[in-house]
């Protein structure tokens, strides 16, 4: 995540008229106020606010979802991750892997009128995601060129085979965006940023931080009588209840990476007046984790790290945290990718005795008050799944001397404290692991991903040579089975290190009214373009 000042303003690209008269959008934002009559307006809600709006600088999952409206990328995913065309109707890999060709579509304008070309790819690659995004360091890391024989021709010129880069093409994870908007201009405070232009189904008409968001069918978009609806509107909700509410009451239509509490899905999913899907987390493997800051004293003991693990039962913590919607990670790849994933890592079951004996071993014995030591776990404030996980840990850590002190902070405050300041002691966020390790796994692990300032990316300081040497490899390796060792190999240092606790990948649902179809039409859910979701009369 990359943050803009979150001052309550208005940002607007034309006079809010084109939504109607001034008295109708009054009456839209009013409390309680319905859209249920407007059958081309769908309302959808974010949850936590984005902090910015384009996910070529900032990967935090409320910043793909919005993104992914607007701009878009090279490929679609289907829910096998095979390519599909978006921007690119044609691709192919050179057979040594050091070329890759992409053949683009003609006729795409970007929202403001100029055409699209190779261009735009060239410069969005080179000079934004290869630079600025998150975990674009790593993906567009042999990426030494991208030609342009002719303006719907990009050539990819890579050092090294990118096995995984095929799996990061898509406009939630690497938006391509108009060269002649960024060109000359500090890319990082170009205005397009908040307000942004792309090639997507809708373009941006304003953004009321704390309130709402308004995107409006784009008339020019490529495809054929795509988007269905003329107007979509992201509604802020502080907090879970308040969302149930909206859902109930026809405020809301749609919400994705589980919008309501874990405790309420199960009636969701028995109302006939609500959809509710599972699928649609493929291509993002969200899992929730405790990030070690290294530089913290007792954090930097081995001994320490593993009395952590040993110390908090997570089979308990999937029933009182996640009510059973979650998968206990046994490292840091989930099963979800089961041609990476590998159960013969170090294991940590839960053993209080052991854990204690481990801070022993470390030199950290218990003071009068039975405490050993104080941490402070901080955690971004997005719901009520991670104030109970906040309070299981802190509950469970006690038992063994471990003194939890929680911090629930604002988006913008947890990004500054953790990647900006390295102001923290434990950091438990959703990390996105992707389709592929290299894109989502590998920033959190390779010493060449510390950024001070960039989020999500190396924050706890690790540091592993044969870390790196098995990432880099597996970065460029072509041959599936020999990747597959590699990742193998990656699991195992990671459980052996244990930089990062893996804690269990939760099983984020996706809510809709009974009346909108095509809402998760592949692996990226709710990050997907919606050019073709629809509301029922």
């Amino acid at each position: 995540m990359r943050e803009p000042s979150i001052a309550a303003t208005t940002i607007t690209r034309r006079n809010l008229l084109i939504l109607g008269s001034s008295t109708v959008l009054a009456g839209m934002f009013a409390p309680g106020a319905s859209f249920a009559q407007d059958a081309k307006t769908v309302v959808m809600t974010i949850n936590p606010e984005p902090n910015a709006m384009l996910s070529a600088f900032n990967t935090a999952s409320p910043v793909t979802v919005i993104s992914s409206k607007m701009t878009e990328g090279l490929l679609d995913y289907d829910f096998e991750l095979k390519p599909q065309p978006a921007l690119a109707t044609s691709w192919e890999v050179a057979p040594d892997g050091h070329t890759i060709t992409f053949k683009l579509r003609d006729g795409v304008k970007w929202h403001d009128g100029q055409p699209f070309s190779s261009a735009d790819v060239a410069y969005s690659i080179m000079e934004i995601l290869k630079q600025h995004h998150p975990r674009g360091r790593g993906v567009f890391a042999n990426v030494t060129a991208v030609e342009t024989p002719d303006a719907l021709t990009a050539v990819l010129k890579l050092s090294e085979p990118s096995p995984a880069l095929m799996f990061a093409l898509s406009g939630w994870e690497s938006p391509i965006l108009p060269k002649h908007v960024y060109e000359g201009t500090d890319v990082l405070k170009n205005p397009a940023n908040n307000a942004p232009i792309g090639t997507g189904p809708y373009k941006f008409v304003q953004w009321e931080r704390g309130s709402h968001i308004i995107l409006e069918r784009n008339p020019d978009y490529w495809e054929a009588g795509k988007p269905v609806i003329d107007r979509l509107i992201v509604r802020i909700y502080a907090d879970s209840s308040a969302r149930v509410a909206a859902f109930e009451a026809g405020e809301l239509h749609l919400g994705g990476d589980g919008p309501i509490p874990l405790n309420e899905v199960k009636r969701f999913q028995e109302d006939p007046n609500f959809k509710v899907e599972t699928r649609g987390i493929e291509m993002n493997n969200s899992l929730d984790v405790l990030e070690l800051n290294l530089r913290n004293e007792h954090l930097a003991k081995i001994e320490v790290r593993k009395a952590l693990m040993h110390a908090i039962d997570r089979e308990a913590m999937k029933k009182t945290v996640w009510y059973d919607l979650a998968e206990v990670l046994t490292g840091p790849l989930p099963q979800t990718l089961p041609h990476f994933y590998s159960a013969d890592v170090p294991a940590y079951p839960y053993d209080p005795a052991k854990a204690e004996a481990l801070l022993d071993e470390a030199g950290f014995a218990k003071g009068g008050d039975g405490m050993r030591f104080k941490l402070r776990l901080i955690w971004p404030a997005m719901g009520d799944t991670y104030d109970r996980a906040g309070q299981f840990l802190r509950q469970q850590l006690r038992k063994v001397g471990v003194d939890l002190e929680l911090q629930a902070a604002d988006v913008p405050t947890f990004i500054r404290q953790v990647y900006g300041e390295y102001n923290f002691d434990i950091s438990m966020f959703p990390a996105s692991v992707t389709a592929d390790p290299s894109i989502g796994s590998q920033r959190f692990y390779h010493s060449a991903a510390i950024a001070q300032g960039t989020p999500f990316v190396n924050a706890s300081n690790y540091q592993n040579p044969e870390m790196d040497e098995v990432l880099d490899k597996a970065a460029s390796e072509p041959a599936e089975d020999k990747r597959a060792e590699l990742f193998k190999r990656f699991q195992q240092i990671a459980m052996e290190d244990l930089p990062i606790l893996p804690l269990a990948r939760p099983i984020y649902v996706t809510v809709a009214s009974a009346k909108l179809d095509n809402f998760v039409t592949g692996p990226e859910g709710v990050r997907g373009r919606y050019a073709s979701l629809t509301l029922a009369d």
